[in-house]
C-alpha cells in the first residue's frame, strides 16, 4: 500500500503570504507588492491596472498587516476596517492570507 505525505507549506526564511481557500503558500519577497510575489510564484491573481485604482484586485485579507506603495489606493477607510486591501499596490512584512478564489495557477513551469 502506498502512502502519500500530506502537502506541508514551504518554510521560507521570510514572511509568506496564503492564498486562501486554495491553500497556495508564497513567499513575500522584499520591495514587491503581494500580487509581485504572488506571479513569481506561478499564481495569478485577477488584475488590470496594477496601480490600486481600478479595484479588480480587490480581495479580503483574513489575517496580517499590509501598507501600501501610494498615498491613496482605491480603498475607502471603511473597507480597510473590514479587510479589504489591493494586493497590486500592498506590501507585507510579515505573514500575510487573502481570501481569493478566483486566483488561479496557469499552467506549471
Amino acid at each position: 500500500m502506498c502512502q502519500v505525505a500530506p502537502s506541508t507549506p514551504p518554510t521560507p526564511d521570510g514572511p509568506v503570504l496564503l492564498l486562501a481557500p486554495h491553500g497556495w503558500h508564497v513567499p513575500l519577497q522584499a520591495g514587491l507588492s503581494l500580487m509581485e510575489s504572488a506571479e513569481r510564484a506561478g499564481v495569478r491573481l485577477v488584475r488590470s491596472c496594477r496601480n490600486g485604482t481600478c479595484r479588480r484586485c480587490l480581495c479580503r485579507m483574513t489575517a496580517g498587516e499590509i501598507s501600501y506603495r501610494i498615498d491613496w489606493p482605491g480603498v475607502s477607510a471603511e473597507e480597510r476596517a473590514e479587510g479589504w486591501v489591493l494586493p497590486c499596490v500592498a506590501v507585507a512584512s510579515r505573514d500575510v492570507t487573502l481570501l481569493v478564489p478566483d486566483a488561479s495557477r496557469p499552467l506549471a513551469v
